[in-house]
């Protein structure tokens, strides 16, 4: 049966999903005048940016726990703080955890470690200098619409050119180290800086965190200095708390994009998007209430957008090859306890609990946790990514209580003995490895939650359960995000753009995907 004939306009834009970067996409537009609606599957905004419950009294940052890839100017944009973000703690420093004392590594400014040999000591402010200067000439890449390689326009033409001369005024010393070691191993780049095998691990952590890689991975540099470049443009705040957890950002997004003029509705899942003589010309929900918009912008993953809610039947057959075959295979999975006291880290003074804590004391502990990964099992001794929030805002836990929030890597998406009957056995190797630190830790433990990959998947509707949608890659990187013919926010059907994670510059929490279709949207539509 053909769909129906809807006269289009009825709302400028739609966008699905509102999650972090549907909610700035609907703010970008609403500020230039568009008449936007957001449609949220779920209850609440914010996807998995949001604050949870997970035991009577004690709330947590569902998925992302730390705030430091939004850029500095989003924020001053969309009038954050005045819409009701506050920050909880920033410059928060990391301490990496060993059973021969901890390392920790300075949040502000200032490039300074404390616990480190002198050589190290030496090593590390010139090893940090030179990879933020390199990852300052990629970071405006990121705030940009990436130039098509096959186009003949101009335009296109000029911001290929403006990269070569950006690269170029590195001078020649930096240019050529880019050029030598972006597409290295991570592995391979910290052994001509460090000895100390703490600290290295602690920096390759920031390598692979979230990713399908392990340090000895190609390519793993280049991730580095992605999360390097957004860090850059996020300002002097570093790694931030966001009091109140993550929804609070999702919860100022909102108000920001309704203040500016879009509409938002919860519990509105969208079922399919509607064709018109070939193009997107609206959304039907699963209540089948047909919404009729000029444009439709997703913020859900890609393999969702084009083979769920479009449909391989709009799409010739080497795109949906491509779409298929994306690697979008999540291998983090979120740790929550409810503790009835503050946990007491061996070596750790109570005020670096308000940082970050990792657990990663070598790069071939990284690399053994890793290698599980690639037989479809989870890691037997995990790599974790810590943080105590309740330390900075006791309003998440009942008087005197706290929570404790953990990534841990490797939590293979889809496991091979299958996470029903292994659920448990991965969650008490986590807790064993953060129990090595903490003596008392089990006797501490209210309440545990555990979601892995397929958890994220079904509780946020994110295919594969990936936080950056798609994996990070030079084959899905950049100009090429997330497959050819539907990079730079476009898809190859008019009037649908995507404005998620999957699309350029990719996932955590930054928004700069939102804000680039956003600029898209209105460049076409001029």
């Amino acid at each position: 049966m053909a769909p129906p004939t809807i006269s289009p306009g009825s709302y400028e834009c739609v966008v699905i999903g509102a999650g972090h970067n549907g909610l700035i996409c609907a703010a970008y537009l609403a500020a230039a005048g568009r008449k936007v609606l957001v449609l949220e599957a779920g209850a609440e905004v914010g996807g998995a940016a949001l604050t949870r419950e997970f035991s009577p009294g004690y709330r947590v940052s569902a998925a992302a726990h730390l705030l430091h890839l939004m850029p500095s100017s989003i924020v001053q944009d969309l009038s954050l703080h005045r819409h009701g973000l506050v920050l909880a703690g920033s410059q928060l420093p990391t301490t990496a955890l060993s059973d021969a004392g901890p390392l920790t590594l300075s949040g502000g400014p200032e490039v300074a470690l404390a616990g480190a040999t002198a050589a190290d000591a030496k090593a590390y402010p010139e090893y940090v200098a030179r990879l933020r200067r390199l990852a300052a000439a990629l970071r405006p890449l990121l705030e940009q619409a990436p130039p098509r390689l096959d186009s003949s326009a101009w335009s296109d033409r000029w911001a290929l050119m403006k990269i070569g001369v950006r690269i170029r005024r590195l001078g020649r010393r930096d240019m050529r180290e880019l050029l030598r070691i972006g597409a290295m191993n991570v592995y391979d780049l910290l052994q001509e800086h460090f000895a100390s095998p703490l600290l290295k691990g602690a920096l390759a952590f920031d390598a692979v965190l979230g990713t399908n890689f392990g340090p000895r991975s190609p390519g793993t540099v280049l991730t580095l200095l992605y999360r390097l470049a957004a860090e850059g443009g996020a300002g002097a705040n570093g790694l931030c708390q966001v009091r109140g957890g993550m929804g609070a950002l999702s919860k100022a997004l909102a108000q920001a994009a309704q203040i500016a003029g879009a509409e938002i509705r919860t519990n509105a899942e969208v079922q399919r998007l509607v064709v018109d003589a070939d193009r997107v010309a609206g959304v039907q929900l699963r209540s089948g209430e047909i919404i009729a918009a000029t444009a439709v912008a997703s913020s859900v993953d890609p393999h969702t957008t084009f083979l769920r809610l479009l449909g391989a039947e709009h799409l010739d057959t080497g795109f949906v090859r491509r779409i298929t075959h994306l690697r979008s295979r999540g291998l983090a999975a979120k740790l929550h306890l409810a503790l009835s006291d503050l946990p007491a880290f061996d070596g750790v003074p109570p005020a670096a609990l308000g940082g970050r804590l990792l657990i990663a004391p070598s790069m071939e502990y990284l690399e053994r946790a890793y290698n599980f990964s690639k037989y479809g099992e989870a890691s037997a001794a995990p790599a974790l990514e810590i943080t105590v929030p309740t330390v900075r805002d006791p309003s998440l836990a009942p008087a005197g209580r706290h929570v404790l929030s953990a990534i841990v890597q490797y939590a293979p998406h889809t496991l091979k003995q299958g996470w029903e009957g292994n659920r448990q056995s991965f969650t008490d190797a986590a807790i064993a490895a953060i129990a090595a630190h903490v003596p008392r830790l089990r006797s501490l433990i209210a309440a545990t939650e555990l979601l892995t990959p397929a958890d994220l998947e079904q509780q946020f509707r994110i295919h594969g359960g990936h936080w950056h949608h798609a994996e990070l890659a030079f084959d899905q990187f950049f100009m090429v995000r997330p497959v050819p013919g539907a990079a730079q926010y476009r898809a190859p059907v008019d009037g649908l753009f995507l404005c998620g994670a999957g699309s350029h510059p990719g996932g955590g929490v930054m928004g700069n995907a939102g804000r680039n279709a956003a600029r898209q949207i209105l460049r076409e539509a001029a």
